[in-house]
């Protein structure tokens, strides 16, 4: 049939005496909207329309005429040779489109050749196969990021050393961090639905320079399913549903995502809901990690009951929800709108790290849970294309987010419970511009961040259900504001050598009021005005088919938010975080040096070295408030501490990846991470910093054929002696194994697993997998709670 649209497409430009050209997939014979066209000095362009569509009369007779399109390979004809094939040009789609287009380094599809940033894509498809349960999981699963988790409903990624605060979230292109995002782990990533991206892109290293504060250690940017419109007055229904269960935590996830297209509308509508109960761990492994009592309540009253099975972990369950809408309008071939709500929320969910540990099941808190985590997310963008004066490509966005967290805590025997709520307004603006060139491209813009913090705390009497207001976890009524310019130059200086090079000044606004109701602080207000410069050059040189090396130095910054400046919590027991408005922004320096070596169908290696230096870093240390290094908390004596530019860090190591081409159907493919890293004390000396990881890695052997695919693969990790943990983490003995000296360390494990995927037709799809099958106990770096231990998954997946 589709020879036929081609004949009919032939016929009907013979007919037409314009100059209209159509230009269509040599494949699916479908049209190609967005394809530039232009002339060899680029003096001439025009864009193809939703159709496929454009008009050439403007290009002379003997002009080569280009065709480029990010998913197809580029073709340059004759004026005349165009008129010979009746004014059709097909473009033969690029087989490794998705991998050869990065979006997240300048805001516009680049292709990956000219990238000098490390980044890592995860694909839907890869999604679908490795059948994470949250977003943080994703990232876990399919490249090199760490993550730590303190209970189920979380996921804090570690990239390159660096973690929380010191990485950036994008959703969209819309900036997730928020001013009270903090230096502890933080679980808002699990707000992303990893079932509705269309996307993942990882940046490794410090961002470039169209991010601003908070891109130290790298950028993770999402993105979510785009509605597809149709290229005929027909209009055009798709959609998948899934649903999946897993063993180690009884998961139900269940799925659905449908798309309407007509020529100038375009809707998706996405929604996800999962239920978890508590998480099973591994019956081969550290005996600390077993959960051989628990707290509960008895008649009213705080009791230590045995766990009649240690593998459960108790209490661990919790429930979520993801919703997601974008409508897309396009009059014409020049203008495009977007417009996209996203809604997730969680249900209360147990922080075990906090209700595990006990002294010879001596618990200290009988409750510690967070309340719901609520994210919403209104976005408008509108895309401009043309052949204008100082851009050919301009976007515009506008957004509002609502993010809300809640803690609640009571000690054991206590009949207080002590909760804190915060919401965030945060609202941002972007303009980002892009402007061809005949052998480069400029990409500048600027934008604009507002936050504000609603934070409140209050104490409950659970034997008169009295309540009454307590002191607030940040300053009520703050706000965090971010303004910045950049902009970024790229030059393909040969077919084989690209270089790229930018800036961007960012300037920051907090101010904060504290309450003189419950602390006597010796000050009474925070205000910070700063700027700071930063920049980036890169290098690709494409030596042969063979070998690529690249070249990147950049700087990064992160300016302190409310979190840091007007932070009132318990770190851990004991001890008691206070505001510190004396604060300035840290700094990081950082490059990196990559190899790649690529004989098609026989291998290709990877290999990056790179090393970041951190300076006036932002870490929590003793402090004294009026004078006094204790004050009371929650009615507990604890040691005073702040956050304060007082130390710097080194940070280095060796990405390695590696695919081994077997046969024609059969790969081996492999990934380490080598990270060290070291931070200066207050006495002068150093010591390893908190969030490097250990070495880890994975290998896996794939077999794939049409519709089968199998993967039989391992993840491990190494081994952190006592000597070897940050200080931070040594006091931390409920999280870790105990050596034969009796101190806390982290043990090396590893994991067997195997997943396979049939597709039965073309609308059914069938996953499941094995994983852990050995049935291994262990905990990832840092984390307080233990993996799952042997778990079974299955999920089915209906697409139309």
């Amino acid at each position: 049939m589709r020879y036929f649209v081609l004949l009919f497409l032939l016929m009907s430009s013979a007919i037409v005496r314009s100059q209209e050209i159509s230009v269509i997939d040599s494949l699916s014979l479908e049209p190609i909207i967005h394809v530039t066209i232009y002339n060899e000095e680029r003096t001439k362009s025009v864009f193809t329309d939703l159709e496929g569509k454009a008009d050439i009369s403007t290009f002379s007779e003997n002009e080569k005429i280009y065709f480029s399109h990010l998913a197809f390979s580029t073709s340059v004809f004759f004026k005349q040779e165009i008129e010979k094939m009746n004014f059709v040009v097909l473009l033969a789609p690029n087989p490794n489109s998705l991998d050869q287009v990065v979006l997240s380094v300048a805001k516009f599809g680049q292709k990956r050749d000219n990238v000098s940033h490390t980044v890592v894509s995860i694909s839907s498809k890869d999604v679908v196969f490795s059948n994470p349960q949250t977003s943080a999981d994703l990232l876990e699963n399919n490249g090199p990021v760490y993550v730590q988790k303190s209970q189920l409903g979380g996921g804090s990624p570690m990239i390159r050393g660096f973690a929380t605060n010191r990485l950036l979230i994008t959703v969209d292109g819309v900036r997730m961090n928020n001013a009270i995002f903090r230096s502890g782990n933080i679980q808002n990533i699990i707000s992303i639905d990893p079932l509705a991206l269309e996307k993942t892109e990882i940046i490794l290293g410090s961002g470039p320079v169209i991010y601003g504060s908070d891109a130290v250690g790298g950028v993770m940017n999402f993105y979510t399913i785009d509605p597809k419109f149709s290229h005929s007055e027909k209009t055009e229904l798709s959609g998948n549903a899934l649903a999946r269960y897993a063993t180690a935590n009884s998961e139900k996830t269940a799925h659905f995502d449908f798309t309407i297209g007509r020529k100038k509308w375009a809707f998706v509508t996405s929604a996800t809901y999962s239920d978890f109960d508590d998480l099973r761990m591994g019956s081969h492994g550290p005996d600390e990690y077993l959960r051989t009592y628990y707290v509960t309540q008895q008649d009213g009253l705080d009791v230590v009951v045995e766990n009649p099975d240690p593998l459960v972990q108790k209490p661990t369950g919790y429930e979520q929800i993801n919703l997601l809408q974008k409508v897309k309008f396009a009059p014409n071939n020049e203008w495009e709108f977007n417009f996209t709500n996203y809604f997730s929320s969680t249900s209360d969910y147990p922080r075990y790290d906090r209700l595990f540990r006990n002294d010879n099941n001596i618990f200290g808190s009988a409750e510690w849970y967070y309340g719901p985590q609520v994210w919403f997310l209104s976005n408008f963008g509108l895309n401009k294309r043309g052949n204008g004066e100082i851009y050919d490509h301009a976007k515009f966005n506008v957004s509002y987010q609502f993010f809300k967290e809640s803690r609640h805590n009571r000690d054991f025997g206590d009949i207080i419970r002590y909760s804190n709520t915060e919401m965030v307004d945060a609202y941002s603006m972007n303009f980002d511009f892009e402007k061809d060139f005949s052998a480069s491209k400029l990409f500048y813009g600027f934008d604009y961040v507002f936050n504000k913090v609603h934070s409140t705390g209050k104490e409950k009497n659970l034997n008169t259900n009295a309540e009454n207001t307590a002191a607030s976890r940040y300053p009520n009524n703050s706000t965090w504001q971010s303004m910045a310019v950049y902009a970024n130059y790229l030059w393909e200086i040969s077919s084989d050598l690209t270089f790229n090079m930018g800036a961007r000044y960012n300037h920051v606004l907090l101010d904060a009021d504290f309450n003189e109701l419950y602390y006597d602080f010796p000050f009474q207000e925070a205000n910070l005005s700063t700027g700071a410069t930063t920049g980036n050059i890169g290098l690709n040189w494409k030596q042969s088919d063979f070998l690529k090396l690249k070249l990147n130095v950049s700087t990064a910054f992160r300016a302190p938010n409310i979190d840091d400046i007007g932070k009132i919590f318990d770190s851990e027991p004991g001890t008691v975080v206070v505001p510190n408005p004396n604060l300035k922004p840290e700094y990081s320096y950082s490059g990196e040096l990559g190899v790649e070596l690529n004989m098609k169908k026989v291998f290709r290696i990877d290999l990056t070295g790179y090393y970041t230096s951190l300076q006036d870093a932002l870490v929590r240390r003793p402090f004294s408030l009026n004078g006094e290094t204790t004050i009371e908390y929650q009615g507990e004596p604890s040691e005073v501490q702040a956050i304060q530019n007082a130390a710097s860090a080194h940070v280095y190591g060796i990405e390695f990846g590696s695919e081994f081409f077997i046969s024609e159907k059969l790969s081996l493919q492999s990934q380490l991470v080598m990270t060290e890293g070291e931070e200066e004390l207050d006495n002068g000396s150093r010591a390893p910093m908190r969030h490097v990881g250990p070495f880890f890695g994975n290998s896996h052997l794939i077999w794939q054929n049409k519709n089968l695919k199998f993967d039989l693969y391992t993840e491990f990790n190494g081994e952190i002696a006592f000597k070897d943990l940050a200080p931070s983490e040594q006091s931390k003995d409920y999280l870790y194994a105990v050596d034969q000296n009796g101190n806390p360390y982290f043990p090396s494990w590893y994991t067997l697993n195997i997943s396979a995927q049939v597709k039965l037709s073309d609308n059914w799809m069938f996953t499941t997998a094995l994983e852990n099958f050995t049935d291994q106990r262990y905990r990832t770096y840092s984390s307080g709670i233990a993996a799952a231990g042997i778990n079974a998954i299955a999920a089915v997946k209906f697409s139309f």
